[in-house]
């Protein structure tokens, strides 16, 4: 479906409008389908991201900088979430011995398991999206996606 079919401008729509209309919508679209599945397990984005980092932690802690530069949403809350992931015994927080002032974050098994149980749905959701387009058009996009926000 066209993004003029979607958003109905009064007036045509420059290519550059368009386009970033497209990457907008789109965003929502696969954002909304994959809210669904975390839903289902009281999850946010946000807070399933926390965990995806964590768990490629391999065991090893990381502080509240890794999480917050490794993290898909910049403006996330890293404390709040990592709050919020302590109450639900998904992560552990303890004060670092070679500096009292950071705090290390783990993993707990909790929290791998139910990665385990979601990663399933989440790779479905993945192959979803990218069922209509070639391996080549895969490579395709993300060439592009990542030359449209270059800004250099």
């Amino acid at each position: 479906m066209k993004i003029e079919e979607v958003i109905k401008p009064n007036s045509p729509m420059s290519v550059q409008k368009r386009t970033l209309m497209n990457l907008m919508y789109t965003q929502n679209v696969i954002a909304d389908s994959f809210h669904e599945i975390l839903k289902t397990y009281d999850l946010s984005a946000e807070q399933f991201n926390v965990l995806r980092i964590l768990r490629g932690q391999k065991g090893k802690p990381a502080n509240m900088c890794v999480i917050q530069e490794r993290m898909i949403a910049k403006t996330s809350n890293t404390t709040r979430l990592v709050d919020k992931l302590l109450l639900k015994g998904l992560v552990t927080r303890e004060v670092c011995e070679e500096n009292r002032r950071k705090m290390e974050i783990t993993i707990t098994s909790k929290g791998l398991e139910l990665l385990s149980e979601i990663d399933p749905k989440v790779e479905a959701h993945e192959n979803l999206f990218a069922s209509n387009l070639s391996q080549e058009e895969l490579e395709n996009l993300n060439y592009l996606l990542e030359k449209y926000r270059t800004k250099d």
